[in-house]
């Protein structure tokens, strides 16, 4: 998926109020939109290198976007809402062998009565169907190391639940975390940070939701998914 707009280097100054982010440019301040509303923990040192893009649109009130940070060289994507598009563009062109049969695919697919799930797939040809649920991961707390979540999900957790519950209605339920982190190539559940979505993981796997990781390629246009890494499953 390619990024709108170029990207622009600046120096990370601070984050608040959840989605503004101050940000140095050569001589002057800017403050830029912060497309991610969890804690980003470890991403927020003053002085660490971000890179953010400028909007086209007008009508805008802020007309940057946070898109990158940099830790330890290492480059993190923050922008949550760039996630989905890189696995529909990837369930689009069969990147992901394991949903390479799927032939239908529609985003924001509503289940139940308050659950909507992030894609429906279809296959006319065997008459499969799944759910598809999306994770956007940001932290590593350790080199070559990403985890998730980065702060207790309630909504996390019942999307797992909610994915048990479809498997139980006779479709096929799929989550993937996507590591939007350079150079890992290995993920587990941050069971210290929230032991009730790690505790439901684990029931989602006794019962056969199918678990996938992919990692991220970052190019100075976008950023691709590259392929599937190594799942964790601490005791």
């Amino acid at each position: 998926m390619d990024f709108e707009d170029e990207l622009i280097p600046g120096v990370l100054i601070k984050r608040y109020k959840r989605f503004f982010v101050d940000i140095k440019l050569k001589n002057k301040i800017i403050t830029a939109h912060c497309p991610n509303s969890g804690s980003m923990l470890n991403l927020l040192k003053p002085g660490n290198q971000v890179w953010f893009t400028k909007s086209k649109n007008e009508k805008r009130k802020l007309k940057y976007t946070l898109q990158i940070i940099e830790v330890d060289k290492v480059k993190h994507c923050v922008n949550t809402h760039i996630t989905n598009k890189v696995i529909q563009e990837s369930l689009n062109k069969k990147l992901i062998d394991e949903l390479a049969e799927f032939s239908i695919v529609k985003a924001e697919k509503k289940f139940g009565k308050n659950t909507r799930f992030d894609f429906y797939l279809g296959n006319l040809k065997n008459n499969k169907k799944a759910y598809l649920e999306v994770k956007s991961v940001s932290l590593s707390r350790r080199k070559g190391f990403a985890e998730f979540p980065d702060a207790v999900t309630i909504r996390g957790k019942k999307h797992l639940q909610d994915l048990m519950l479809a498997k139980e209605q006779g479709y096929e339920s799929y989550l993937i975390f996507l590591v939007q982190i350079e150079n890992c190539n290995t993920f587990s559940i941050a069971s210290d940070i929230d032991p009730d979505y790690f505790k439901a993981f684990k029931q989602a796997i006794s019962k056969k939701v199918n678990i996938l990781c992919y990692d991220c390629k970052f190019s100075n246009k976008g950023i691709r998914i590259r392929k599937r890494i190594k799942i964790l499953v601490n005791e």
